[in-house]
């Protein structure tokens, strides 16, 4: 399987940068509320609307980035929890090796000197005055080095164990207010949308409606593979099979996607793993510009890269447009283009 991943930045870098972004929404939030129109047009409605959509998807973005940190960190601290509980059975074998009497001394609280290495500040210096007195012999001293080097291990994996658990519970309450962040945008939306008359709604709907079906037409002529990598041409062949499904933020398919995760999906179909994010995705191959995209290239969109579907061919693409439409036909123009990347 083909892998293209580029290495995580810290994750207390980007835990700075989501609080930033976190509060730099909220500052948006207030400046949408202030600026609302009483009676807007329909035009006026489509475009703020968009907009909100965007900021949406921005945070969405920075949403799954974190989510997917969160995971990793996750199983960092299942991994560190799991060894020092081996750990600990391993010391245990080791300080039942010492002896059915030395054992029973621990158990009941009164620690032989053999024993006592456990509550030295200086074990070398113990073991060292242990065997000049002739209290331990040589095997026992050679236990004891590996209790004792055990020990040091099973508190060093649980101090970091420690730490990784409150940063998980700092992430978690990062991705609470990203939460709310996201449905504020989408609440301001739908809000904006209400205020339409149902003729004006309708007339909207028809107007997204009739734009996926002329860029479902013009992707069904003829196209071009010559261009196109083998992955390229399975994962938009996959992404194909998957118009209709619902946008669902944070999703991954297979019944419903966000942008990037209908991007990540199409392409494990082919044997690919790309990272979860637009932002990563975009560096996942080789940049292509606009006149050199071929069908199953990544696309990217808006200049922090919030955005990115799948080349469909003709000037078309598929991608999951925004929170309550499906995954559609659209044409490169209904966004701000950056650039392609061609995986494989």
């Amino acid at each position: 399987m083909a892998s293209h991943r580029r290495p995580k930045q810290p994750s207390r870098a980007r835990v700075t940068f989501f609080g930033a972004t976190a509060v730099a929404t909220a500052a948006l939030a207030s400046t949408h509320a202030a600026q609302a129109d009483p009676n807007p047009t329909l035009e006026e409605v489509q475009e703020e609307v968009e907009e909100l959509n965007h900021e949406a998807e921005e945070a969405i973005e920075e949403y799954n980035g974190v989510k997917e940190e969160e995971q990793e960190l996750q199983d960092e601290v299942e991994e560190l929890q799991d060894s020092a509980a081996r750990g600990q059975e391993e010391l245990n074998e080791l300080r039942g090796s010492l002896g059915s009497v030395a054992s029973s001394q621990y158990r009941n609280g009164g620690l032989d000197p053999s024993v006592q290495l456990f509550l030295s500040a200086d074990p070398d210096a113990y073991l060292d005055q242990a065997s000049t007195l002739d209290q331990v012999s040589g095997r026992q001293a050679e236990t004891l080095r590996s209790i004792e080097a055990q020990q040091r291990t099973l508190d060093q994996q649980r101090e970091e164990a420690t730490e990784k658990l409150d940063e998980l519970e700092q992430l978690r309450e990062e991705l609470d207010e990203q939460k709310d962040i996201i449905q504020g945008r989408l609440n301001d939306a739908q809000e904006l949308l209400n205020q339409l008359t149902a003729e004006e709604q309708a007339e909207l709907e028809a107007q997204q409606e009739q734009e996926a079906a002329d860029a479902a037409a013009a992707a069904g002529g003829p196209v071009d593979l010559s261009g196109a990598s083998s992955y390229g041409a399975a994962a938009l062949s996959a992404a194909q099979t998957a118009l209709g499904a619902p946008y669902v933020w944070g999703a991954t398919g297979p019944s419903s996607f966000d942008c990037s995760g209908l991007t990540s999906w199409a392409y494990s179909q082919a044997g690919v793993s790309l990272p979860r994010i637009s932002q990563d995705q975009a560096y996942a191959g080789a940049t292509v510009s606009r006149d050199q995209l071929a069908p199953g290239d990544l696309v990217f969109f808006y200049d922090e890269l919030s955005h990115v579907g799948i080349y469909a061919g003709n000037g078309q693409m598929i991608h999951a447009p925004r929170p309550g439409g499906v995954v559609e036909y659209s044409s490169l123009d209904v966004m701000p283009f950056m650039w392609g990347v061609r995986v494989g």
